[in-house]
């Protein structure tokens, strides 16, 4: 499997965010490699439907069949990437690659809320219970800081996985990285108070 399957055509992005397709596309990255029908009983739909949807993110480059696991006439599809990834500068150099991209983050912020509330739904042991969550930091930074700070927490992500990998007690764990530059909504609010 490839690392990152780095996209710069909106309109393949777009592929990709469909909501029945980026679950696809997910679960074929964690679960490994199934059949239409495997994960049509996994997300709720017919087998016709993944199917579709499976093949569509297979004429784009997502997905392939997977050669070493036939099942007769039942194909099976495998990831090919273990990422997506794009360039929010270039997407949003044009109003599609804009929604394209702000798509696929609305996509992220479901997948992470569903995430959640699995995890409170499924009863975890409370050492799990102590150690997973999520959380956030207002800090200043400057672009270059943002960008530092965004590649060391991906280092340091692949570094604590590759020292656990393999390990008996470990399981599959989601980890989502999002930082945004905000605006003081305080101050706009006075700039345009003072504005009238």
């Amino acid at each position: 499997m490839e690392e990152s399957y780095d996209i710069s055509d909106p309109r393949v992005l777009k592929v990709v965010a469909h909501p029945l397709r980026v679950r696809l596309l997910g679960l074929l990255r964690s679960d490994g490699p199934a059949t239409a029908s495997e994960l049509g009983r996994a997300v709720g739909e017919s087998s016709g439907s993944t199917s579709y949807h499976l093949r569509e993110l297979a004429r784009y480059g997502f997905i392939e069949e997977d050669p070493d696991r036939r099942d007769g006439r039942k194909r099976r599809w495998r990831a090919r990437h273990r990422y997506t990834s794009w360039d929010n500068r270039r997407m949003h150099a044009t109003p599609e690659g804009r929604e394209a991209a702000g798509i696929m983050q609305a996509r992220q912020v479901e997948v992470l809320v569903q995430a959640m509330r699995s995890f409170d739904e499924t009863g975890w042991p409370a050492e799990w219970l102590t150690v997973a969550g999520i959380s956030d930091d207002m800090i200043q930074l400057p672009v270059e800081g943002l960008r530092e700070l965004s590649d060391r927490m991906g280092e340091l992500v692949h570094e604590v996985a590759a020292r656990h990998a393999g390990r008996p007690d470990a399981v599959l764990v989601q980890v989502w990285r999002a930082a945004y530059p905000r605006e003081q909504v305080i101050e706009a609010a006075r700039r345009k108070e003072e504005e009238r």
